[in-house]
Protein backbone atom coordinates (compact mmCIF):
# COMPACT_ATOMS: atom_id res chain seq x y z
CA UNK A 1 0.00 0.00 0.00
CA UNK A 2 1.31 3.39 -1.17
CA UNK A 3 1.96 5.53 2.05
CA UNK A 4 -0.80 7.81 0.20
CA UNK A 5 -3.68 5.64 0.47
CA UNK A 6 -2.53 4.33 3.93
CA UNK A 7 -2.94 8.73 5.24
CA UNK A 8 -6.17 8.08 3.53
CA UNK A 9 -7.42 4.96 5.53
CA UNK A 10 -6.03 6.05 8.42
CA UNK A 11 -7.67 9.63 7.95
CA UNK A 12 -10.79 7.66 6.61
CA UNK A 13 -10.99 5.71 9.83
CA UNK A 14 -10.55 8.61 12.00
CA UNK A 15 -13.46 9.90 12.24
CA UNK A 16 -16.30 7.71 14.17
CA UNK A 17 -19.20 8.21 11.61
CA UNK A 18 -17.61 6.37 9.12
CA UNK A 19 -15.74 3.30 11.24
CA UNK A 20 -20.02 3.43 12.03
CA UNK A 21 -20.72 2.66 8.60
CA UNK A 22 -17.70 0.51 7.97
CA UNK A 23 -18.88 -1.34 10.74
CA UNK A 24 -22.45 -1.66 9.20
CA UNK A 25 -21.02 -2.83 6.22
CA UNK A 26 -20.02 -6.26 7.24
CA UNK A 27 -23.24 -6.94 7.48
CA UNK A 28 -23.63 -6.49 3.75
CA UNK A 29 -24.21 -3.81 1.49
CA UNK A 30 -26.82 -0.64 1.92
CA UNK A 31 -28.01 2.37 -0.03
CA UNK A 32 -27.57 5.72 1.73
CA UNK A 33 -30.54 5.72 3.38
CA UNK A 34 -29.90 2.02 5.15
CA UNK A 35 -26.52 3.88 6.07
CA UNK A 36 -28.36 7.04 7.21
CA UNK A 37 -30.96 5.47 9.85
CA UNK A 38 -28.63 5.18 12.53
CA UNK A 39 -27.43 8.92 12.45
CA UNK A 40 -28.76 12.34 13.42
CA UNK A 41 -26.95 13.41 10.30
CA UNK A 42 -28.56 14.45 6.64
CA UNK A 43 -28.00 11.62 4.19
CA UNK A 44 -25.80 14.14 2.29
CA UNK A 45 -23.22 14.62 5.16
CA UNK A 46 -23.80 10.76 5.46
CA UNK A 47 -22.89 10.75 1.06
CA UNK A 48 -19.84 12.78 1.93
CA UNK A 49 -18.72 10.58 4.79
CA UNK A 50 -18.97 7.48 1.97
CA UNK A 51 -16.84 9.44 -0.11
CA UNK A 52 -13.79 9.99 1.85
CA UNK A 53 -14.46 6.05 2.53
CA UNK A 54 -14.34 5.47 -0.79
CA UNK A 55 -11.39 7.84 -2.03
CA UNK A 56 -9.61 5.62 0.69
CA UNK A 57 -10.71 2.29 -1.17
CA UNK A 58 -12.48 1.60 1.68
CA UNK A 59 -15.78 1.09 0.04
CA UNK A 60 -17.03 0.44 -3.42
CA UNK A 61 -20.18 1.68 -4.99
CA UNK A 62 -22.62 0.21 -7.28
CA UNK A 63 -26.25 0.76 -8.87
CA UNK A 64 -28.78 -1.60 -8.01
CA UNK A 65 -31.99 -0.52 -10.13
CA UNK A 66 -32.33 3.42 -9.13
CA UNK A 67 -30.42 2.35 -5.64
CA UNK A 68 -26.98 3.40 -5.06
CA UNK A 69 -25.00 0.92 -3.11
CA UNK A 70 -21.88 0.91 -1.30
CA UNK A 71 -19.91 -2.37 -0.84
CA UNK A 72 -16.75 -3.03 2.01
CA UNK A 73 -13.82 -3.40 0.30
CA UNK A 74 -11.64 -4.60 3.27
CA UNK A 75 -8.15 -5.44 1.53
CA UNK A 76 -6.83 -1.73 2.53
CA UNK A 77 -7.85 -2.41 6.40
CA UNK A 78 -5.71 -5.85 6.22
CA UNK A 79 -2.95 -3.65 4.37
CA UNK A 80 -2.94 -1.40 7.92
CA UNK A 81 -3.46 -3.63 10.39
CA UNK A 82 0.17 -5.34 8.69
CA UNK A 83 1.49 -1.71 9.16
CA UNK A 84 -0.08 -1.53 12.21
CA UNK A 85 1.12 -4.82 13.76
CA UNK A 86 4.90 -3.74 13.53
CA UNK A 87 4.23 -1.37 16.36
CA UNK A 88 2.23 -4.27 18.27
CA UNK A 89 5.44 -6.45 18.20
CA UNK A 90 7.39 -3.08 19.62
CA UNK A 91 5.03 -2.90 22.62
CA UNK A 92 5.11 -6.77 23.01
CA UNK A 93 8.54 -6.55 23.52
CA UNK A 94 8.47 -3.35 25.82
CA UNK A 95 6.02 -4.96 27.98
CA UNK A 96 7.88 -8.07 27.97
CA UNK A 97 10.84 -6.48 29.37
CA UNK A 98 9.05 -4.62 31.49
CA UNK A 99 8.13 -7.81 33.05
CA UNK A 100 11.49 -8.98 33.16
CA UNK A 101 12.49 -5.76 34.92
CA UNK A 102 9.72 -6.12 37.92
CA UNK A 103 10.32 -9.66 37.71
CA UNK A 104 13.73 -9.05 38.94
CA UNK A 105 12.86 -6.42 41.18
CA UNK A 106 10.42 -8.62 43.48
CA UNK A 107 13.01 -11.41 43.15
CA UNK A 108 15.68 -9.08 44.69
CA UNK A 109 13.20 -7.26 46.99
CA UNK A 110 12.66 -10.99 48.72
CA UNK A 111 15.73 -12.16 48.91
Amino acid sequence: MAVDQLSAVFGALADPTRRAILTRLTKGDATVAELAAPFAVSQPAISRHLKVLEEAGLISRSRRATARLSHLEAEPLLEATTWLARYREYWDESYDRLDSLLAALRDEHTT
